[in-house]
């Protein structure tokens, strides 16, 4: 269990505190709702050929990478970025577009690793109308609805689940 911790505690933001995950429960005005027309309209052809993209894309969507608008996809064929499941297409927005919060309902329990490995070495906050499974490993998210920081599924369902 401590090998989970010592991970975690690598992230520092500029603040000097712990990198995490923040995640605000239920209806948040200011978050994009729309991630899939966001990302038809703002992506960038650098993001998709990333390692770290390309890394989540074949995890997630067992599709490969062949260039920035071409992925080979085992049950669609090439397709474009744009043909990516909505959870990949909000994993990119989450990494890239830092100053944005983004509606992840449409992620599911799949992209739960990926969110927690993006915000081990920067700040992330998502927006989530349903309880994600982050799994059985212990973790640091904070909980902005009533500011705490949770370690375990335990502990985010019976804070979070009072706002989903």
């Amino acid at each position: 269990m401590e090998q989970g911790y010592a991970k975690i505690e690598k992230g520092i933001n500029l603040k000097g505190s712990r990198c995490m995950l923040n995640i605000y429960y239920g209806d948040m005005q200011e978050s994009v709702y729309n991630t899939a027309a966001y990302f038809k309209y703002d992506y960038e052809d650098s993001w998709i050929i990333d390692p770290f993209v390309k890394e989540m894309i074949q995890d997630v969507d067992q599709s490969t990478v062949l260039d920035s608008g071409v992925i080979d996809s085992p049950v669609l064929g090439k397709i474009p970025p744009t043909g990516l499941s909505g959870g990949v297409k909000t994993l990119i927005l989450v990494k890239f577009d830092k100053d944005k919060i983004f509606n992840a309902s449409t992620c599911g329990d799949n992209c739960a690793k990926w969110l927690l490995k993006i915000a081990e070495s920067e700040d992330r906050t998502i927006n989530l109308r349903h309880l994600m499974n982050f799994g059985k490993d212990p973790f640091v998210i904070r909980i902005l609805n009533t500011g705490e920081i949770v370690h375990s599924m335990e502990e985010l369902v019976s804070i979070a689940g009072e706002f989903v």
